[in-house]
């Protein structure tokens, strides 16, 4: 690959104020694309913003927007299409509800996951697709779970509106292939960020677990005995991203260290 494949290119980064965001805002960053960070924090994203790598030909910036208010996005994005904006690289990701069984769970729970992520996706998706035809150059990906291949327990809700996501973006694939624009979702395992951190938090009041025991088991699901970091999701983000991924659509791409157990 060489070393600015994405030069010329402009990506939307959701959700990179944190975590896998932020870091694949900042690996498209190094990869010569100039970058559009979206989440509901600006000092987060202004913060953000000052680490992404800048040539004299890379344009960064930021825009606002809430993901638990759809009609909010829609209107920011429409806004930000109109300025005569072109989305080549959209990176669909969003934070997750949280964590409890399914039996539990409020159907307003389902309902308001559901508009965070499958609904905000689309929203996007519509609004940036046709710059991505007449640019020449689309990649979509959704950064969603390993829940879409094997569901994990207590994230029932997660679970669900995961495997609708999936679903979504499959049937996206076979629609837009036509025009050169691939559709891809990466599923992270357990990764060091905040929500991850939180999972813990949670399921140590629930049990009183310590949280590095906690940790540990997370760990230990994996063959490579470690969980991952934020970069390492990022670069399998970034490939599909990239030229070199161009034939390659449609699919669910595991980032676990291997703990999925179906092929």
């Amino acid at each position: 690959m060489k070393s600015n494949p994405l030069e010329n290119l402009f990506a939307l980064v959701c959700g990179s104020s944190a975590g896998i965001g932020k870091a694949t805002a900042i690996k498209l960053a190094q990869m010569g694309c100039n970058v559009t960070l979206i989440a509901r924090n600006e000092q987060k994203l202004n913060q953000v913003l000052e680490c992404l790598t800048k040539s004299e030909n890379q344009h960064h910036q930021l825009i606002c927007a809430d993901f638990s208010n759809p009609i909010e996005l829609k209107k920011v994005i429409q806004e930000f299409i109109s300025q005569g904006n072109i989305i080549n690289i959209l990176i669909n990701n969003t934070g997750g509800p949280k964590g409890g069984p399914i039996k539990d769970a409020t159907t307003d729970e389902f309902i308001n996951t559901f508009n965070q992520h499958l609904i905000c996706n689309h929203i996007l998706v519509q609004a940036t697709y046709h710059g991505m035809i007449s640019s020449g150059y689309g990649r979509i990906i959704n950064v969603i779970s390993t829940s879409v291949k094997q569901p994990l327990p207590n994230l029932g809700v997660s679970n669900t509106i995961r495997g609708a996501v999936a679903s979504w973006s499959k049937t996206l694939a076979n629609e837009l292939g036509q025009f050169g624009i691939t559709v891809n979702n990466v599923l992270p395992g357990a990764t060091n960020t905040i929500r991850l951190q939180g999972i813990a938090e949670a399921k140590s009041a629930n049990t009183g677990e310590s949280i590095s025991d906690i940790f540990d088991e997370m760990a230990s699901e994996s063959p490579m005995k470690r969980i991952a970091q934020p970069e390492e999701v990022a670069a399998a983000i970034a490939f599909l991203a990239s030229p070199e991924a161009s034939y390659i659509n449609g699919i669910n791409l595991p980032v676990d260290g291997g703990r999925t157990k179906c092929l």
